[in-house]
């Protein structure tokens, strides 16, 4: 059973990432922009994550720029979670289960890049230093 909802659960990751990315690549051509994330009013350095629903993810409702991990209250459900660090591929952000980045980590994020997630059982969220 536990393998089977972490499947379901890196499909819908990666079924989230390409929506995110093509949403990305369409506001490029129409801004001007290199379709980063930051077309997400995600400040560059930072990681974001979006209410619920919000899709496309316009504001962000949390942000956070410090490296290491961040206790998360009452998210729940589908949320964007952006990426929007520089510094090199291990600039990563990581979704844990358990509180100040512990437990199940095996939701990596790497730099300029977002996905759609359920939050329901992420309880951290962690910023790896590049």
């Amino acid at each position: 059973m536990r393998t089977m909802i972490r499947r379901l659960a890196a499909v819908t990751v990666a079924t989230a990432a390409a929506t995110l990315t093509a949403i990305g690549t369409a506001d490029a051509g129409s801004t001007g922009t290199t379709g980063t994330t930051e077309n997400y009013n995600c400040p560059s350095g930072y990681a974001c994550i979006y209410p619920e629903g919000q899709a496309p993810p316009v504001s962000p409702s949390h942000k956070y720029a410090r490296y290491g991990a961040h206790n998360l209250v009452n998210q729940f459900n589908m949320h964007y979670v952006i990426n929007n660090q520089y510094g090199g591929p291990r600039a990563t952000v990581r979704l844990c289960t358990g509180y100040n980045g512990t437990g199940d980590c095996s939701i990596s994020i790497p730099p300029q890049v977002g996905i759609g997630v359920d939050l329901t059982p992420i309880n951290s969220i962690v910023l790896d230093r590049p």
